[in-house]
């Protein structure tokens, strides 16, 4: 028994006088009217308000605009939720492989249709992203990624070994033992419900801390998934700081798994914090994390400069550079650098900033102060370093929100912090390299940065892009040849890097959900032997 085949969910446009259009901006509307919106604990089926501090989260584009209040978990919080998972384990973990992928492809029918507008408008209000960004994170990557990862659960189920004659050889393609924390950051709508639902279409019970500047999305993928009848317990969603979270789920020794995705300073912590308690775990923890990119963009002297332009702009200033993939830095050859700027200067001054509830907006607001403090200091101290030119922005506005402007740097200095430092934030930082230098600036992008997430070549020469490809290597999970190094599609181009930037698991592929099961082989003997001796001490 197969399930339906899995097909990429349709970009939907919102081009003036869609229904479309209409129906996202009344979600919109009615979402900002009722605002703010409580959002409590989930766990165990039921709703419940947290025991430790109240918070409130603000849109990001408008600080007057309150979105979310929320009372955070405490630890005994924690422990409940990690009870509850727990207590789920067994049922869930037996259940029927079509009950399971049931339920999460009607979660994903779900927010095709009904749920569509009201995510979008989450994300849109709570993550300051644009329409487009909304739509193709909340709605579209999470559809695919609940749709293909029942395809690639089912694959498993397929991976069989050989039986000889008289014998019966079958895998149990168990969930593992225990319950599995996943933690996931602001910046995608999708990757929370990915990262909680992924191991619990295999059959694991999951603990879900997502980051508190998307409470409002998490909210509404919780409302999805209870409506799609996921049984109580098998997700249970918390907001919690992080020390609460440690003590009562990282050290339980029933931690299973830890499904990842956010900074790499917090996945090394977590990592040592699981390897400081290896002697207290049942089993050994899956780590499975995608933290960090310093992505770079490199030209080639034959590279389209047209190309280059739009793959600078939306790989660098799409989502307000808030992705992981997100271009921060750039290697263009001098000749074509003195025609790029000018263009490239003047198309950055032309993005449209704002409320991204105004659908002609193209950046919003990066996600809370700290970010914005930090960009506003890398732009104040760009103004005097001598290795530097601002080549377009600049400008940090915090008055109504935490608006930073598309920036563009240029350095004289190949080795500068801001080549090497991630941001995650809009500014791009690129070096103009002699022409003659191509061979020697491979090694250049490919020792720069400690990190391994994406990268892109924009090339005319085959022969330049083979060779790219191939110097290049292990300097990114995931290589764009002549495109941007974002917008990765499930099922089309699976997501993670390694070195600094993860474990390399591949979102949105059979590999990762190859970490959330923990086979067991089963050999079953037809007419087993009566004779423990063997035909050669026979005698002759």
């Amino acid at each position: 028994m197969s399930s339906p085949p899995p097909l990429n969910e349709p970009v939907r446009l919102y081009a003036p006088g869609s229904p479309e259009r209409a129906r996202l901006r009344a979600a919109i509307q009615a979402m900002e009217a009722t605002a703010p919106h409580e959002v409590p604990l989930h766990i165990g089926g039921r709703s419940l308000a947290g025991h430790g501090d109240q918070i409130t989260v603000s849109a990001p584009h408008r600080h007057s605009l309150a979105m979310v209040t929320a009372s955070m978990a405490t630890t005994d919080d924690v422990k409940a939720a990690v009870d509850a998972a727990r207590a789920a384990h067994h049922d869930w973990s037996t259940a029927p492989w079509e009950t399971r992928a049931s339920v999460f492809l009607r979660a994903a029918d779900l927010l095709s249709g009904p749920f569509r507008d009201r995510l979008n408008a989450a994300t849109i209000l709570g993550q300051s992203k644009s329409v487009h960004q909304a739509e193709i994170d909340a709605a579209c990557e999470l559809i695919d990624f609940w749709r293909w990862n029942v395809h690639f659960g089912e694959q498993l189920q397929e991976m069989q070994p050989v039986s000889s004659a008289g014998t019966w050889n079958r895998m149990d393609h168990r969930p593992l033992e225990g319950f599995v924390l996943a933690i996931s950051p602001f910046n995608f709508t999708s990757i929370g419900g990915n990262l909680a639902a992924a191991p619990a279409i295999v059959g694991n019970t999951v603990v879900w801390k997502p980051a508190t500047t998307a409470l409002l999305a998490a909210q509404v993928i919780m409302e999805i998934l209870e409506a799609a009848g996921l049984p109580p317990g098998v997700i249970n969603m918390i907001a919690a700081p992080g020390a609460a979270v440690s003590e009562a789920a990282v050290k339980h020794p029933s931690l299973a798994g830890i499904h990842f995705t956010g900074s790499t300073d917090t996945f090394q912590h977590l990592w040592s914090s699981v390897a400081a308690n290896l002697g207290n775990y049942k089993t050994y923890p899956r780590l499975v994390g995608e933290t960090g990119g310093k992505d770079f963009v490199l030209a080639h002297p034959s590279a389209s400069t047209d190309s280059l332009l739009v793959g600078l702009l939306r790989g660098s200033f799409e989502y307000q550079g808030q992705k992981c993939s997100a271009a921060s830095r750039a290697y263009i050859p001098q000749s074509i650098w003195e025609q790029l700027r000018e263009p490239l200067a003047a198309a950055t001054e032309a993005i449209p900033v704002g409320d991204p509830a105004e659908f002609s907006t193209f950046m919003g607001a990066v996600i809370d102060e700290p970010s914005f403090r930090k960009h506003e200091a890398v732009l104040s101290a760009a103004r005097t370093d001598p290795d530097l030119t601002l080549i377009a922005g600049g400008e940090c506005d915090g008055d109504v929100g935490w608006f930073v402007h598309p920036t563009i740097l240029a350095s004289t200095n190949p080795n500068h912090d801001l080549l090497e430092r991630e941001l995650f934030g809009p500014i791009l930082t690129v070096f103009p390299y002699p022409d003659s230098d191509w061979h020697s600036v491979l090694d250049l992008v490919d020792r720069t940065s400690p990190y391994a997430l994406t990268g892109a070549i924009f090339a005319d020469d085959r022969a330049a892009v083979d060779e790219a490809a191939a110097r290049l290597r292990y300097a990114a999970g995931n290589f764009y040849i002549n495109d941007k190094p974002t917008g990765a599609v499930v099922g089309q181009q699976p997501f993670g890097g390694a070195r600094m930037s993860g474990t390399n698991d591949k979102a949105g592929s059979a590999l990762n959900m190859l970490r959330w099961v923990s086979p067991r082989v089963i050999k079953e003997t037809f007419v087993p032997p009566t004779d423990w001796r063997y035909p050669h001490q026979d005698p002759d």
